[in-house]
């Protein structure tokens, strides 16, 4: 695990969303003096396992102390309230965001439309970030974390940069976060739909279907630029150049390692769903689009 630090004050968090990677955040945040808060989904596995251990329990027995709902609190003014749920979730909890009392709240999913939130909770209100840790769940809710020193979680605000270092998560600021997230999409879509192929199959992607799901991401990234705007960073730019040989053969062997397929795949049903829609809705207007839109739309899952 990563090194805790002392907090100078400590912050009244909630975590909305207990799976693998919020349990992450919400054991370092609560392991670094934070008043953690975790919200798990009314009726779940989930809720039922950390209500049987009344905290965060790690498969090597450390504990983390932390408050567990079932519901946000919308009267509680937290000073931070971390959102781990994936995008097509989103909808289901904006009113209580809405009505909330929080300070802030920071989006940590994939995301191709930002603004909706920024317009719903106030500017002011809202920050995101993307997550760079992983982990997994054994069967009794006990957590297995990986946090690579390597791998940083980025941060649209340097306040929350430094909140998660001190809790023993490595992080970066992103300055163009919003966009950053705007141009994962279309890599997001082919990792997460191939990888749902491969399972179908017991295995990875064949050629045909690598090559189909190459050509969507293509066609997601001719999307983004039809749209107005900038691929971003520089390595999203050099993945939409790439021929399409080159990135078929990228996600025919990336499916063929299971941990990573299956990974991919655990969400990736209906997440990837929920992107490709976004993204060809947002297209549909634009004249010049109708290829690239129906290279993405190929991939949609059934």
């Amino acid at each position: 695990m990563g090194n805790v630090k002392s907090v100078k004050s400590s912050l009244s968090i909630a975590v909305l969303g207990v799976g693998k990677i919020g349990s992450v955040f919400a054991y370092q945040l609560a392991r670094a003096g934070h008043r953690v808060t975790v919200i798990a989904r009314p009726g779940s596995t989930r809720l039922q396992q950390l209500r049987r251990d009344n905290c965060i329990v790690l498969k090597t027995g450390e504990r983390a102390d932390v408050r567990i709902a079932d519901a946000l609190d919308e009267k509680t003014t937290y000073d931070l309230v971390i959102v781990t749920t994936l995008s097509h979730q989103i909808d289901g909890i904006l009113p209580a965001l809405e009505r909330s009392q929080a300070k802030c709240f920071h989006f940590m999913f994939v995301n191709f439309n930002p603004e909706r939130l920024t317009t719903a909770l106030g500017k002011q209100r809202c920050s995101f970030g993307m997550p760079f840790v992983m982990a997994n769940l054994d069967g009794q809710g006990r957590l297995i974390p990986t946090i690579n020193p390597k791998q940083k979680t980025l941060h649209s605000e340097q306040r929350w940069v430094d909140l998660f270092e001190g809790a023993g998560i490595p992080s970066f600021m992103e300055p163009k976060m919003m966009l950053w997230l705007r141009c994962h999409v279309p890599m997001c879509i082919a990792f997460e739909s191939a990888a749902l192929m491969g399972q179908r199959r017991h295995g990875g992607v064949s050629w045909a279907q690598a090559r189909a799901v190459a050509r969507g991401m293509r066609g997601g990234f001719e999307i983004l630029k039809g749209l107005g705007y900038d691929l971003y960073p520089q390595m999203k730019v050099r993945l939409a150049s790439l021929p399409i040989f080159v990135v078929s053969l990228m996600l025919f062997f990336i499916t063929r390692n299971t941990s990573m397929r299956e990974l991919l795949a655990a969400t990736g049903q209906n997440e990837s769903r929920a992107l490709i829609d976004e993204i060809t809705n947002a297209a549909e207007q634009e004249t010049g689009l109708a290829t690239a839109v129906k290279a993405v739309l190929a991939v949609r899952p059934a």
